[in-house]
């Protein structure tokens, strides 16, 4: 019988055990940083109204998440180059630990605040954390699986982020008002620290040493603005993701309020609309989204990083507009939150596939993190002006104008280099 082509194999038989393991312990990782990040964001309701003396659905708390999130994503971009700098030095091994810590530790201490500015400044410290540990893990992915398996691991690597979500979405259902039992659960990912020391090798160690003996400090950060090639990628990065951002952050969060206004809008009361709104945002919607990042690297690897980001970019404009005007009942805003959500969110997978192919890897990690959350400083005017929107008009027309930014997503794909069956440059 004719032996089968190593083409016609499945991916995943290249894979060794000790892959499969970092993969599960970045994606852990990556797990428990979206809970960080998403139970803010269900749980806000219940928090700000607590802090600020006002009703939960006030429009003043909408204009304060809002503003919160826009601290989170400058801490988000300060983190990701920050840990990414350390890895490109010392490892990811030590970077990784470090960052997981980081978002551990003021994820718990969030249960203790008292006022809204010090949630402010403990959800800028978590997003330094979640910001690190997302370029970190993204570059030891990307070093770690074989070419052909690349784009698959790390899309799985970055669509793990779907049981982060439902953990916060489970946590908030399980604590009810009890917002700061489930900031105390953040503490959890700390155990991890234990299992990166063990399963964790360093794939560049002689990279990673010559760089701590002395060449990084003129190779580091500075070298993306001595260098022209880099520089491009790195900017055109940062708008891809920073555009994906926007969309994430100003409409794809807000599912939850548009199920909400609809429910009370067809005559559901604000505190039996607030549980069902809960659960089209954190099952309808997060199984689409779940689907969508876990189609993403099989399309990057199909298609090409161009094409599937073009595509998804596509699907995400045109699905955010049959949200915001064509559901007439409650099932069909729901299919229709499923289907913006495998859009809007699947395509935020192939950032892990396509960031870190991008540059060397004495440069991977850092470069990942300039891209990848160095675009959280794009997106926090954004937010500033999606709570100004909100604030200023019916919420269905805010988030269409919000979506509008995937057009200039479409044009700054075209203009990145496909890196499709390329040799990662060392």
């Amino acid at each position: 019988m004719m032996s089968e082509l190593p083409e016609q194999k499945g991916w995943w038989r290249e894979v060794t055990f000790y892959q499969w393991m970092v993969l599960i312990v970045a994606s852990a990782g990556w797990i428990f940083d979206i809970y960080e990040s998403q139970i803010f964001a269900l749980t806000h309701g219940n928090m700000l109204g607590e802090l600020l003396h006002v009703a939960n659905n006030a429009a003043i708390v909408n204009q304060y998440f809002d503003t919160i999130n826009s601290c989170f994503l400058i801490g988000g971009a300060i983190g990701g180059i920050l840990f990414g700098m350390i890895a490109d030095r010392y490892g990811r091994g030590r970077s990784m630990v470090l960052s997981i810590l980081v978002y551990a530790v003021f994820s718990a201490l969030t249960a203790a605040a008292q006022t809204v500015g010090q949630v402010a400044v403990l959800r800028f410290l978590v997003a330094m954390g979640t910001g690190g540990e997302w370029a970190v893990a993204a570059a030891l992915v990307a070093e770690v699986f074989p070419p052909r398996a690349r784009a698959h691991a790390s899309g799985i690597f970055h669509a793990s982020s779907v049981l982060g979500t439902f953990a916060a979405w489970a946590g908030s259902h399980f604590v009810g008002t009890n917002w700061r039992m489930a900031f105390l659960f953040g503490v959890v990912p700390a155990l991890l620290v234990f299992l990166v020391r063990v399963y964790v090798k360093e794939p560049n160690k002689r990279l990673a040493g010559e760089s701590a003996k002395s060449g990084m400090e003129r190779r580091g950060f500075s070298e993306f603005w001595s260098n022209a090639l880099y520089r491009r990628y790195a900017l055109l990065g940062l708008l891809l993701a920073g555009i994906g951002l926007i969309g994430f952050w100003g409409v794809y969060v807000a599912g939850l309020d548009l199920a909400r206004d609809f429910l009370i809008h067809h005559g559901v009361s604000p505190k039996d609309a607030e549980p069902r709104a809960k659960t089209a945002y954190g099952v309808y919607q997060l199984i689409g989204g779940g689907i969508g990042l876990f189609t993403m690297g099989p399309l990057c690897a199909w298609l090409g990083r161009k094409k599937a980001f073009v595509l998804m970019q596509f699907g995400a404009l045109g699905a955010t507009a049959l949200l915001c005007f064509l559901p007439s009942t409650f099932a069909m805003l729901l299919l229709l939150l499923a289907v913006m959500g495998f859009f809007v969110n699947g395509m935020h997978a192939g950032y892990a596939v396509w960031f870190p192919e991008l540059f060397p890897a004495r440069l991977r990690a850092t470069g990942a993190g300039i891209c990848f959350n160095g675009a959280r400083l794009l997106a926090a005017p954004g937010l500033a002006l999606s709570g100004w929107l909100k604030g200023r008009m019916a919420l269905p027309q805010a988030v269409m104008i919000l979506a509008m930014v995937y057009v200039g997503g479409i044009v700054v794909a075209m203009l990145l280099p496909e890196t499709q069956g390329k040799v990662l440059e060392e």
